[in-house]
């Protein structure tokens, strides 16, 4: 559930920036340019300087999109496994009951 939050948080239009796709601060008025590690979110850069996430390890979203799409693809691989690890005992229990 985490990693879907993250995922919505991480939309593409604030990963491309720029031609009004761009997403807003809504305190600054800024563009949402970096990634708070500490709390899943994006933040401006006006946002990165105060007292809410001065000490908070912060990524560019660039950075921060392709940490979080490389993580969701080795756990798609890893739920692809499992999915034809089951598949398979499911054929093997089907010929047993036949």
């Amino acid at each position: 559930a985490k990693i879907i939050q993250i995922a919505k948080r991480l939309s593409l239009q604030a990963a491309r920036g720029g031609a009004g796709g761009e997403k807003l601060c809504q305190k600054h008025r800024e563009a949402l340019k970096l990634f708070c590690e500490e709390e899943q979110t994006l933040i401006c850069l006006v946002c990165r300087e105060s007292q809410a996430h001065r000490l908070h390890a912060v990524v560019p979203v660039e950075e921060a999109a392709e940490e979080h799409k490389e993580k969701f693809q080795a756990h798609v691989q890893i739920l692809k496994d499992r999915r034809e690890k089951l598949l398979g005992l499911k054929v093997a229990e089907e010929g047993k009951s036949l």
